[in-house]
Protein backbone atom coordinates (compact mmCIF):
# COMPACT_ATOMS: atom_id res chain seq x y z
CA UNK A 1 0.00 0.00 0.00
CA UNK A 2 1.20 3.37 -1.17
CA UNK A 3 0.43 6.61 1.06
CA UNK A 4 1.64 8.74 -2.01
CA UNK A 5 -1.28 10.30 -3.85
CA UNK A 6 1.01 10.26 -7.29
CA UNK A 7 -0.41 8.06 -10.21
CA UNK A 8 -3.38 8.45 -12.50
CA UNK A 9 -6.78 8.56 -10.60
CA UNK A 10 -9.91 7.65 -12.55
CA UNK A 11 -13.01 9.64 -11.05
CA UNK A 12 -16.51 10.99 -11.11
CA UNK A 13 -18.42 14.39 -9.93
CA UNK A 14 -22.00 15.02 -9.92
CA UNK A 15 -24.24 18.10 -10.66
CA UNK A 16 -26.87 19.48 -7.66
CA UNK A 17 -29.40 18.91 -10.68
CA UNK A 18 -30.45 16.61 -12.88
CA UNK A 19 -27.14 16.31 -15.13
CA UNK A 20 -25.52 13.19 -15.72
CA UNK A 21 -22.52 13.11 -13.44
CA UNK A 22 -19.13 13.99 -15.57
CA UNK A 23 -16.52 10.95 -15.45
CA UNK A 24 -12.39 12.55 -15.67
CA UNK A 25 -8.86 11.37 -15.22
CA UNK A 26 -6.82 12.85 -13.23
CA UNK A 27 -3.12 12.76 -12.58
CA UNK A 28 -1.80 13.47 -9.48
CA UNK A 29 1.91 15.00 -7.87
CA UNK A 30 2.08 14.53 -4.34
CA UNK A 31 5.28 15.67 -3.29
CA UNK A 32 4.99 16.54 0.87
CA UNK A 33 2.19 18.32 1.54
CA UNK A 34 1.69 19.07 -1.84
CA UNK A 35 -0.27 18.17 -4.39
CA UNK A 36 0.04 19.18 -8.21
CA UNK A 37 -1.04 17.95 -11.47
CA UNK A 38 -3.74 17.83 -14.59
CA UNK A 39 -7.45 16.95 -15.60
CA UNK A 40 -8.95 15.74 -18.45
CA UNK A 41 -12.89 15.07 -19.27
CA UNK A 42 -15.68 15.68 -21.26
CA UNK A 43 -18.41 17.74 -19.92
CA UNK A 44 -21.29 19.02 -21.95
CA UNK A 45 -21.32 22.73 -21.99
CA UNK A 46 -24.07 25.19 -22.07
CA UNK A 47 -25.38 24.50 -25.50
CA UNK A 48 -25.73 20.98 -24.30
CA UNK A 49 -23.13 19.82 -26.70
CA UNK A 50 -19.96 17.57 -25.11
CA UNK A 51 -16.46 19.26 -25.12
CA UNK A 52 -13.06 17.98 -23.78
CA UNK A 53 -11.63 20.22 -21.65
CA UNK A 54 -8.37 20.01 -19.62
CA UNK A 55 -7.14 21.82 -16.01
CA UNK A 56 -4.20 22.46 -14.02
CA UNK A 57 -4.73 21.70 -10.15
CA UNK A 58 -2.97 22.81 -7.38
CA UNK A 59 -3.68 21.72 -3.40
CA UNK A 60 -2.48 19.76 -0.95
CA UNK A 61 -3.30 17.25 2.09
CA UNK A 62 -3.12 16.71 5.90
CA UNK A 63 -3.28 13.03 6.38
CA UNK A 64 -6.55 12.10 5.20
CA UNK A 65 -7.83 15.58 4.59
CA UNK A 66 -7.02 16.56 0.58
CA UNK A 67 -7.65 20.02 -1.29
CA UNK A 68 -7.34 21.44 -4.41
CA UNK A 69 -8.39 23.68 -6.89
CA UNK A 70 -8.67 22.73 -10.63
CA UNK A 71 -8.75 25.72 -12.56
CA UNK A 72 -9.74 25.29 -16.31
CA UNK A 73 -6.97 26.03 -19.15
CA UNK A 74 -9.81 27.76 -21.31
CA UNK A 75 -10.29 25.01 -23.76
CA UNK A 76 -13.95 25.07 -24.99
CA UNK A 77 -13.86 28.28 -23.48
CA UNK A 78 -13.86 27.00 -20.24
CA UNK A 79 -11.43 28.46 -17.89
CA UNK A 80 -13.40 28.71 -14.05
CA UNK A 81 -11.81 27.27 -11.13
CA UNK A 82 -13.41 24.86 -8.98
CA UNK A 83 -12.52 23.67 -5.30
CA UNK A 84 -12.53 20.14 -4.39
CA UNK A 85 -12.21 18.53 -0.66
CA UNK A 86 -12.34 15.26 0.25
CA UNK A 87 -11.00 12.65 2.61
CA UNK A 88 -9.38 9.29 1.71
CA UNK A 89 -10.18 6.14 2.69
CA UNK A 90 -7.89 4.01 4.49
CA UNK A 91 -6.13 2.25 1.89
CA UNK A 92 -5.56 5.41 0.27
CA UNK A 93 -7.37 4.14 -3.16
CA UNK A 94 -10.44 6.33 -2.76
CA UNK A 95 -10.76 9.85 -2.40
CA UNK A 96 -14.38 11.37 -1.68
CA UNK A 97 -15.84 14.95 -1.20
CA UNK A 98 -17.17 17.94 -2.36
CA UNK A 99 -16.54 20.24 -5.55
CA UNK A 100 -17.52 24.01 -5.42
CA UNK A 101 -17.55 26.87 -7.35
CA UNK A 102 -18.30 29.47 -4.76
CA UNK A 103 -21.92 31.38 -4.61
CA UNK A 104 -22.70 29.26 -7.94
CA UNK A 105 -23.36 25.61 -7.23
CA UNK A 106 -21.57 22.50 -5.42
CA UNK A 107 -21.83 18.53 -5.71
CA UNK A 108 -20.39 15.27 -4.54
CA UNK A 109 -17.25 13.70 -6.19
CA UNK A 110 -15.44 10.72 -6.06
CA UNK A 111 -11.85 9.43 -7.26
CA UNK A 112 -10.25 5.66 -7.10
CA UNK A 113 -6.83 4.66 -7.83
CA UNK A 114 -7.37 2.14 -11.00
CA UNK A 115 -4.70 -0.27 -9.39
CA UNK A 116 -7.51 -0.07 -6.36
CA UNK A 117 -10.60 -0.93 -8.14
CA UNK A 118 -11.93 -0.94 -11.11
CA UNK A 119 -13.32 2.55 -13.38
CA UNK A 120 -16.73 0.08 -13.77
CA UNK A 121 -17.51 -0.09 -9.93
CA UNK A 122 -16.30 4.02 -9.73
CA UNK A 123 -19.80 4.54 -11.46
CA UNK A 124 -21.99 1.92 -9.30
CA UNK A 125 -19.91 3.52 -5.82
CA UNK A 126 -20.97 6.62 -7.51
CA UNK A 127 -24.54 6.05 -8.47
CA UNK A 128 -25.27 4.45 -4.83
CA UNK A 129 -24.22 7.65 -2.96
Amino acid sequence: MTTNLTGIWQGLYSYPEAFEPVGFTATLLESGKWLTGSIHEIAVDESEVFVEVYATLQGGRNDRQVHFTKTYDGSSNWSHAVHYEGALNDDFTELEGRWSIPGVWSGKFLMIRPEGRRASVLREAFEAV
